[in-house]
């Protein structure tokens, strides 16, 4: 992932990271990508792995990269612990983070750096985060806030401790879709960029609106993420498509949605700016 995230941080636009729960939205993902020949990241987590595996997520991945041949890179995305990180390493993820941003300064980054001692002789990036990205819900205004925004200070202390290849950070972003467009800080983005020399991470990209994205990425965003937006879709193409029906037949209520999915994938390509930067 950081080759993908090095060359959209000099060149100022982002490579959006969709989550990737199973074939059928992997195949979406990249088969997009194929088509608009941009690079693209598929992430999975802690929330995802009920479902599939990270070693069946990643043979999944080989095999459909071996169909849409496109720069992408495969992410664990809030990882909850050591030992998931080593379970992705080994079931061929080439990106994982850590996320111990609930924690103090000194376990994130001490977690951080020996995380990065074991993935990058092998090749795998490294995402960290600071400061603390909620949920959309838990937006609050006037200068209230539920979770912590990123210290410039703190973001530059913590990528010289770890060495990570990318920080994800808060400026009033929120996972989920928001109930209300979110207030960007981007001064004190302006001020993370300046002195962290890593590209950063746009966690809860769902929602956002296009001029603060754009924003955010000329100010060194060169990852975001898209979850909800992907989800929603389904599930309206769902409710249109099978609300009050007897009974669903699951591979056609999938089919039916592939469309709306692909179009949210399409969007943030265009958004992000990477459409044709697949090298």
């Amino acid at each position: 992932m950081s080759v993908l995230l090095q060359a959209a941080w000099r060149a100022g636009y982002a490579v959006p990271s969709f989550c990737a729960w199973n074939a059928e939205v992997s195949e979406i993902i990249l088969s997009v990508a194929h088509q608009l020949h941009a690079p693209v990241i598929l992430m999975s987590g802690p929330g995802e792995f009920g479902l599939n595996s990270p070693d069946t997520l990643g043979r999944i991945t080989r095999a459909l990269l071996d169909k849409y041949p496109v720069p992408a890179a495969l992410h664990l995305d809030h990882g909850d612990s050591p030992a998931l990180v080593d379970e992705c390493i080994k079931g061929g993820f080439s990106s994982v983070m850590l996320d111990y941003s609930l924690r103090p300064f000194e376990e994130n980054a001490t977690a951080l750096k020996a995380i990065v001692a074991r993935a990058r002789p092998l090749g795998v990036t490294v995402e960290g985060e600071i400061g603390c990205v909620g949920r959309a819900d838990d937006i609050t205004v006037e200068g209230g806030k539920i979770c912590t925004l990123t210290e410039p200070a703190d973001a530059a202390r913590f990528v010289e401790a770890t060495g990570v290849d990318a920080l994800a950070v808060s400026i009033g972003n929120a996972h989920g879709i928001y109930t209300r467009l979110p207030v960007f800080d981007f001064e004190r983005l302006a001020r993370i960029r300046d002195v962290v020399g890593v590209p950063l991470v746009l966690h809860g990209g769902s929602g956002t609106a296009p001029d603060d994205l754009r924003r955010a990425i000329s100010l060194g965003m060169a990852k975001v993420n898209v979850a909800s937006e992907l989800c929603k879709a389904f599930r309206d193409s769902y409710e249109q498509s099978h609300a009050g029906s007897g009974g669903v037949w699951l591979p056609h209520a999938l089919a039916a949605a592939r469309p709306a999915m692909a179009a949210v994938v399409e969007k943030w390509i265009k958004l992000c700016g990477s459409e044709g930067r697949a090298a």
